[in-house]
């Protein structure tokens, strides 16, 4: 057979080339279809001329499969498996149950509110690949505009050109503490902002987040004290690290007294002191399940 017409090949004409070929009749094989025998031997003789090539040898007492036969019975298998299989492969990505999450967090979070959140999405939904990215809010809110995130876990508010564009729901609040070099808290049950006047403040830039920056600067109005800004940095290890270096003291997020650094101590601020908000912002116009999957999950998730 040679210069076969060109046509689209149906599962139901491989459906038939595998019963015949795995009872190796046609008749055995219509049995099993619950079809007469001549509609199966001339939708076979169509396949083999859609493919151009003989699939079986014939002979008035058996037949057997050619080379070209042999070639394409795995293949037949296969296709046929992952068609079976799509149903449910659409369901479970329609649930949410499968596909990808593409997710960003300030690096507060990577110490109070993502670690168990990932933890429990990933033991609900093992087949979802997730993408996790490290990001300042003004990088996450940049990168959700331009539709390159799904989500992310930042720092309020969201700017006003940017409210009809995202979602946002509050996730934690956690208080402010003071994070002091060991030296200057050796020997002293507590430590107050009053104790610390002198020493450099050790902060990020207002525009990464810029309520955390002000409730900052806001504590040491509250206690009638003008913070000389020493370094800065964006990253809250980095911070750590500097106030263990002795380069100065930080006001910091509850969570992150669990980074334990050597030379560092944390001290809770006297009075109500300020609170830190993270929460969750993405599209709303972003169709994802596995999204969906993802924010039901974070309502059980106490503020």
């Amino acid at each position: 057979m040679s210069d076969p017409e060109p046509r689209n090949l149906e599962l139901r004409q491989l459906r038939y080339f595998l019963a015949v070929a795995e009872e190796m009749h046609f008749g055995r094989a219509a049995a099993r279809l619950h079809m007469t025998q001549p509609p199966l031997s001339q939708a076979i003789q169509a396949l083999e001329s859609s493919l151009g090539a003989a699939l079986f040898k014939r002979t008035t007492r058996n037949i057997a499969l050619t080379p070209a036969g042999l070639a394409l019975l795995p293949e037949a298998r296969r296709l046929l498996q992952q068609a079976a299989s799509l149903p449910q492969l659409v369901q479970r990505a329609a649930a949410g149950s499968s596909g990808h999450l593409s997710l960003a967090f300030v690096s507060i979070a990577d110490y109070s509110i993502l670690p168990p959140t990932l933890r429990e999405f990933r033991r609900s939904h093992p087949d979802v690949s997730i993408e996790l990215r490290e990001a300042t809010s003004d990088v996450q809110l940049e990168a959700l505009e331009k539709g390159e995130l799904d989500a992310g876990f930042l720092i309020p508010p969201l700017p006003e050109k940017l409210q009809h564009l995202l979602h946002y729901r509050k996730v934690l609040s956690e208080p402010l503490m003071l994070a002091v070099p060991e030296t200057l808290a050796a020997g002293r049950p507590g430590i107050s902002l009053e104790d610390c006047q002198g020493l450099p403040l050790i902060l990020f830039p207002r525009k990464i987040a810029p309520a955390l920056h002000d409730a900052i600067l806001g504590c040491f109005h509250t206690a009638g004290l003008t913070p000389a800004i020493g370094q800065k940095a964006i990253q809250m290890q980095t911070i750590v690290s500097l106030v263990s270096a002795g380069m100065g003291i930080a006001l910091v997020p509850q969570s992150v007294s669990n980074l334990q650094r050597p030379g560092v101590r944390y001290h809770p601020l006297s009075g109500a002191g300020a609170v830190v908000e993270i929460g969750l912002a993405w599209r709303k116009d972003n169709p994802s399940a596995v999204l969906q999957a993802f924010l039901q999950l974070l309502e059980k998730t106490p503020c």
